[in-house]
């Protein structure tokens, strides 16, 4: 059987063929790595960050997670409650819109609440006045490069747009959220649009204890310049005397996790195609909402195949990458960067079953944390 994508830096321990695919391995060396340059960028700026739990809320490795960042950001009742279980640390609770049967039990496990509208705040200001209270912005400007990720794409329901209003209610609250990033690399854009929020909510801002600034600002890209953003926002609190917040979800696990899959079959149709025993509808849901490909390395050689699931989904494509030597049943193919938006979206489609989660220790142990069945599947519906 051949072997494939550099596997054997990560066979030590338990050997991964004898882990039964397909599994999600997370490998917390990896994630250290990015931790600590989080807490680089923390010494550097003076800001707090928060994972959001929306993309990683894997808490298998919260252990390590929670050394180095200051709590959680969530965006419904189940994770803030897991975010004050199981990481700890400054608990943010945000919604889109709480509803009346759940807001005391949010209130119980938040250390901050952040309303989306000014309806929400004037619903429920005074059950949450024991803890400080802030509203979401929609600053009207954003970064993003697909229409169904822009917060402040037309029409939005994200946050409050009207500045009057906005002013109306600053004596209510203690606190601002702007989010208004997705994936952007961009240094200068990224100081752009908050030159241009200053501008526009300065003197609220002003006014507040604290300011989120969101997630999506991509500064583990390469190359990206985090001395001077670390400079922009120290300058930005300095200037406002607030704190400042960050809410990173992809910067945090960026190319942390794989998800291993196995070869079950290949056909051809116009070019040679392996069918792996995952599906990307069903375990990296995002790729497909984006009609992104999937990342498989190195992505080199004489032999071309296109890699898909084993769901019926006629669109259940990883992608197509070149491999030195043909593919056969029974080979391992591992899909890169397999963390952010994966394992909090994964479902039933088909009836599928979900990849196990595997995690790497950093002394290069494999431990199985989480297998899936029928029984999990059966349990799922009713």
């Amino acid at each position: 059987m051949n072997s494939f994508l550099l596997l054997n830096s990560l066979t030590i321990g338990l050997n991964m063929h004898h882990i039964k695919t397909p599994y999600y391995l997370i490998d917390k060396a990896k994630l250290k790595n990015n931790m600590q340059k989080i807490q680089r960028f923390k010494e550097l700026s003076g800001a707090n960050i928060l994972l959001a739990l929306k993309c990683f809320a894997t808490w298998s490795v919260f252990d390590l997670m929670s050394q180095y960042q200051d709590g959680t950001t969530s965006s419904s009742l189940y994770e803030v409650k897991l975010g004050k279980q199981m990481f700890g640390g400054e608990t943010h609770a945000y919604s889109v819109a709480f509803s009346d049967d759940e807001i005391k039990e949010v209130l119980a496990y938040a250390d901050k609440i952040i309303f989306n509208s000014i309806s929400q705040l004037n619903r429920f200001k005074s059950i949450a006045s024991s803890i400080p209270i802030g509203l979401r912005v929609n600053p009207g400007i954003s970064h993003s490069d697909f229409i169904i990720a822009d917060p402040a794409r037309p029409n939005s329901r994200l946050g409050v747009a009207d500045k009057d209003l906005l002013a109306s209610v600053s004596s209510e609250i203690s606190g601002l959220m702007f989010h208004f990033n997705c994936e952007n690399d961009n240094f200068s854009l990224f100081d752009d649009m908050l030159l241009n929020i200053e501008q526009n909510f300065g003197q609220i801002i002003h006014q507040m204890k604290w300011i989120s600034l969101g997630g999506g600002i991509d500064f583990m890209a390469k190359d990206y310049p985090i001395e001077q953003l670390a400079k922009r926002l120290l300058d930005f609190a300095s200037h406002y005397a607030v704190e400042i917040f960050l809410e990173p979800g992809e910067a945090s696990i960026t190319d942390c996790a794989s998800l291993e899959t196995t070869v079950l079959d290949i056909v051809s149709n116009g070019m040679d195609i392996a069918i792996v025993d995952a599906s990307i509808e069903a375990h990296m849901l995002d790729l497909l909402i984006y009609r992104e490909s999937a990342k498989v390395l190195p992505n080199q050689g004489n032999y071309p195949y296109q890699i898909c699931g084993k769901s019926c989904l006629a669109g259940d494509i990883f992608g197509e990458f070149r491999f030195e030597k043909p593919l056969q049943i029974g080979d391992r193919i591992s899909i890169q960067d397999a963390a952010g938006y994966t394992m909090v979206k994964k479902n039933w489609f088909n009836g599928v079953n979900m990849p196990s989660i595997v995690v790497k220790e950093l002394d290069g142990n494999l431990h199985v944390v989480k297998t899936f069945g029928y029984e999990d599947y059966k349990n799922s519906l009713s």
